[in-house]
């Protein structure tokens, strides 16, 4: 994501099993949401 969207990217440890993706404070992907993992396509389409 860095080299698509010049993003910077950092992993935070959360609670067991959780997965989110969150950019400038805004949630963009919820695997407790979708009940998946994101495709690396959709993330980088919702930054």
């Amino acid at each position: 994501m860095e080299k698509a969207k010049g993003a910077e990217v950092k992993l935070v440890v959360g609670k067991v099993g959780q997965f989110d993706v969150v950019a400038d404070g805004r949630l963009v992907f919820s695997k407790a949401a979708a009940g998946r993992f994101p495709e690396h396509e959709e993330v980088i389409a919702a930054l």
